[in-house]
């Protein structure tokens, strides 16, 4: 299914609104990541791209050989602030994957991914070169995920709080990213920012190290559970329904008659 005909309105306009009201309710704002973490966060990504260049040169050269089209696609995504930036990745589906649909979210067994792409994508090789977007300093290695324009302001709409997210830079790999699949409907995408508005209310340097952690040893073939639990990252979101709608005044949602309030548990 198609999930949006139009956006309406920029993504940086809804999140620059949606900004300003999670302000007032404690959500920290994306300039209070300071210039350290960013310094920090640049100069381990340099560092991972020397083991991961030769890697990605390897994948694409493979991608190239498999299927028809380029060995890496560049797609427009939200960072923070609403600010849209050009997103890496080694392709793992077909080139003409939205030709006929357009934007749709990812599925389950998706026909649109090739062979060689199912493995890429459970190897994780496909977002190494995200690296380059940190280095460039519109991403960072943790953090929420970043989303297309086309669902962003779609989302924001449907789900109270979601543009609250956009406070921080996107990560590489997150909270969410490490206990929860890939989005696939309005459900999924609740759970998903349950994680998300957790990481940026408790995030330190000890949580972004031992999400990395998670995510190196899912990488060299631990299985995600197990990872989790070692690491003490188990959460099982929680999605609330308040008594007192706490964003009836939400003009990003203003259809929705039974707001949610998130929270997780581990």
């Amino acid at each position: 299914m198609r999930l949006l005909e139009k956006v309406e309105a920029s993504p940086v306009d809804a999140a620059k609104r949606g900004l300003a009201r999670g302000a007032s309710r404690g959500v920290p704002p994306a300039a209070s990541l300071g210039g350290y973490r960013l310094a920090i966060r640049r100069a381990l990504a340099l560092v991972l791209l020397v083991p991961a260049v030769p890697l990605m040169a390897v994948t694409i050269a493979v991608v190239r050989l498999t299927s028809r089209g380029p060995g890496i696609y560049r797609q427009t995504r939200v960072g923070a602030g609403g600010r849209t930036f050009v997103m890496r990745k080694i392709r793992t589906m077909r080139v003409d994957a939205e030709a006929r649909s357009g934007p749709v979210w990812a599925q389950l067994s998706d026909p649109r991914v090739t062979p060689v792409g199912r493995l890429i994508r459970a190897l994780h090789l496909d977002e190494l070169p995200q690296l380059f977007n940190v280095l460039a300093g519109e991403m960072d290695l943790v953090g929420p995920r970043p989303e297309r324009p086309e669902f962003t302001q779609w989302l924001g709409r449907e789900i109270p709080g979601y543009l609250n997210r956009l406070s921080v830079r996107p990560g590489i790999t997150g909270l969410a990213q490490i206990n929860l699949p890939p989005d696939t409907d309005l459900d999924s995408v609740r759970r998903k920012l349950a994680l998300d508005l957790e990481y940026i209310h408790t995030r330190t340097l000890w949580l972004d190290l031992r999400i990395m952690a998670c995510t190196a040893l899912r990488l060299f073939g631990v299985r995600s559970a197990a990872a989790r639990r070692l690491l003490r990252l188990n959460r099982q979101p929680v999605v609330l329904m308040p008594e007192t709608p706490p964003f009836a005044s939400d003009p990003c949602a203003p259809d929705v008659p039974q707001p949610m309030a998130y929270a997780s548990v581990g």
